[in-house]
């Protein structure tokens, strides 16, 4: 009964979302305040609706109501609650939902939050937003269905995919899809600034919190990925520019470049045509994420295995909204004149650089990410496109982008000299030099990529306290870092976070160990400062799945440092084994263990590394993600703060 009320709200929802496409809409046009309201009205209901459907949809995933065919294909009476629950998002279908309850949910935000946005425009945001949730109920209606039962239900389920059933991708989705979604909002603003003809700083300011918000769930999402796939495959990395993290680190990096160029908007209303563009692009890179994830076009260890008809459905959205949204821009072209004026040394020219070095390594991203499937269409081809590649290509724009952060952090608005600003960081230079220095003369044999990437890290880190600091006045008064705008210190914080990561990579690229060898019983062997013996292998049985489990005792100067615990799981029902790392987690490194097969002469097979700083990659995207949040409590950059304020200049589009 209640998934049968679970499809049907999903229904009501989809008719409730097409209504407050067109009833808002039409109200904005012709001024009629109710017809506008009835949009505020409707987010709510479908938000409401569609809530209703998702919670009966986990319902039947939480009690293996195996008459759903989705439950009976992810899902296993023996299965752990929580992995139960993460089954209702763990496939194509029931992600599906999910991505149209957070569509509803940002739009039931903006009808609950935006009090203060001037009523057309709001109006029309809910129905840009409306529109995109039609789009995706049809696709899941039509195409996806979740509620599709079956006429004979099976005694149990299938299992959901085993690398799947682990806490980190329990929680990966959800976030990660926030942040996708999120990106809809800056679009629904975009296209609704595009109707309305008026594109000012007030719009600058509406439109920051939502892609901050966006930003740091895709940030949250991509480091929870990144650390499930760091301990879960078993392969010791924790990137691997796979196409499905390719397609959620793409939008995540033109979410950043929105954040900074709608600062120029809001602060000295230029950029505008650049940030209207970005809006849609980004959220056109979400879509392009979600087109390959879901259709088969490109292969992943991770990505949903469906036929390409689904595909050619997304395709569809695709070419309609963006390709909609950009003829609209450019019809718009005359209310996107920039008015403020500033000279190639400033603030706002740092901000263009920072834009076009994050949106020329998102198209260098895109780029690797689909040659392989152009090379194949066109030439005929089968290539392959993976790290070498894309380190080589993408690292540069990052290293041009670190050494800038810095100094265009401290130049003035307007119009500045490089040299003050350079002045004014002359002490983190000289330190971020120093470290790097030591750090070189105490290595031996190594590349220069452990000192380069701390000297990058420690001049990011160092110049966003020197900007923090520049606050205070010339008499250095403390009292008043107390008093700065959230948005200064979470600016300081995420930029930091953004140098701990840029110097872990490097760190662990330049300073890993590892060591592949056939272990024997009780032979202890050594791997850079420690000494591993593999004590005893023995056969474990979980919850729903058997497991090979070896004990593995690590000692360093003959004193105990832990003793690990690797695995080799199988399955039974979903027939598939998996490979669990065992990992001793410290400060400055980890160590890392991997069990193999047992060989011929009764040893096995061992994979071992030692991992420096790879637990500062994830404290830095913690930072980053921190950073945001405290922006984002900034009072200023809430919804709709200052929208009462009357709008400058603009072309009405009545």
């Amino acid at each position: 009964m209640i998934t049968e009320l679970g499809h049907f709200t999903l229904i009501l929802a989809f008719l409730v979302a097409i209504v407050q496409t067109v009833f808002p809409l039409i109200g904005a046009g012709y001024r009629w305040t109710g017809w506008m309201k009835f949009g505020e009205t409707a987010a709510i209901a479908q938000f409401a609706l569609v809530s209703f459907s998702f919670c009966a949809l986990v319902w039947a995933f939480a009690t293996s109501d195996f008459s759903l065919r989705i439950v009976v294909e992810n899902s296993h009476s023996l299965k752990p609650m929580l992995y139960k629950i993460s089954g209702t998002w763990g496939n194509h279908e029931g992600s599906m939902l999910l991505w149209v309850l957070i569509v509803a949910l940002f739009g039931a935000m903006a009808a609950f939050f935006g009090a203060g946005l001037p009523p057309t425009l709001k109006a029309r945001v809910l129905s840009v937003q409306a529109a995109i949730g039609v789009a995706f109920y049809a696709f899941i209606l039509f195409t996806s269905n979740p509620f599709d039962r079956l006429i004979v239900a099976p005694f149990d389920g299938q299992d959901l995919n085993p690398l799947l059933q682990d806490p980190g991708l329990a929680f990966h989705p959800p976030f990660l899809y926030l942040g996708y979604v999120g990106l809809s909002m800056a679009f629904s603003f975009a296209v609704a600034a595009l109707i309305e003809g008026r594109i000012d700083a007030a719009w600058g300011r509406w439109v920051r919190p939502w892609t901050l918000a966006a930003w740091i769930f895709l940030t949250i999402g991509i480091a929870l990925g990144s650390w499930w796939a760091y301990y879960e495959l078993g392969w010791g990395g924790f990137w691997f520019w796979d196409p499905v993290e390719n397609a959620s680190f793409m939008p995540w990096l033109l979410a950043a470049a929105l954040l900074h160029s709608a600062i120029v908007v809001e602060k000295r209303e230029a950029l505008k045509s650049w940030t209207i563009l970005l809006a849609i692009i980004a959220f056109g890179f979400s879509l392009i994420g979600t087109f390959i994830v879901r259709s088969g076009l490109l292969t992943s260890v991770h990505a949903f295995a469906n036929d390409p008809e689904r595909g050619v459905f997304i395709l569809f959205i695709l070419v309609i909204f963006i390709g909609g949204a950009l003829t609209l821009f450019a019809a718009r072209a005359q209310a996107m004149e920039a008015k403020g004026v500033f000279g190639m040394v400033s603030r706002e020219s740092a901000l263009v650089l920072n834009n076009i070095l994050l949106a020329v390594s998102c198209f260098v991203v895109f780029f690797g990410t689909m040659w392989p499937m152009v090379a194949e269409m066109a030439f005929d081809r089968k290539l392959s496109v993976g790290p070498p590649f894309f380190n080589a290509a993408f690292t540069p724009f990052m290293i041009a982008l670190g050494i800038a952060l810095p100094v265009g952090a401290m130049l003035p608005w307007k119009r500045g000299k490089i040299a003050k600003a350079a002045y004014s960081l002359r002490f983190a230079f000289v330190l971020a030099v120093a470290l790097a220095l030591l750090v070189w003369a105490m290595q031996t044999g190594r590349s220069s990529l452990g000192p380069a990437g701390l000297f990058l890290g420690a001049w990011i880190t160092f110049g966003a306290a020197v900007d923090l600091w520049s606050r205070t006045g010339r008499k250095g008064n403390l009292s008043r870092l107390f008093r700065l705008p959230g948005s200064d210190w979470g600016k300081a914080v995420a930029h930091t976070g953004l140098g701990v990561t840029m110097f872990a990579i490097a760190g662990l690229t330049a300073w890993e160990v590892e060591d592949i060898r056939v272990a024997q019983p009780a032979k202890p062997f050594d791997v850079g400062q420690f000494t591993f013996t593999l004590e005893d292998v023995r056969r474990v049985e979980g919850p729903n799945y058997f497991s090979t489990m070896a004990e593995v005792l690590v000692e360093k100067d003959g004193r105990p440092v832990a003793t690990l615990y690797p695995e080799k799981r199988d399955y039974p029902v979903a027939r598939m084994p998996t490979t669990e790392a065992a990992i001793d987690y410290r400060f400055l490194r980890d160590v890392y263990v991997v069990i193999g097969d047992q060989q011929a002469d009764g040893g096995w097979v061992m994979r071992t590394y030692i991992k420096p700083l790879a637990n500062w990659i994830w404290g830095g995207c913690i930072l980053m993600a921190l950073g945001g949040f405290i922006s984002l409590s900034d009072r200023r950059f809430r919804v709709a703060a200052g929208a009462r304020k009357a709008p400058s200049g603009g072309v009405p589009a009545e």
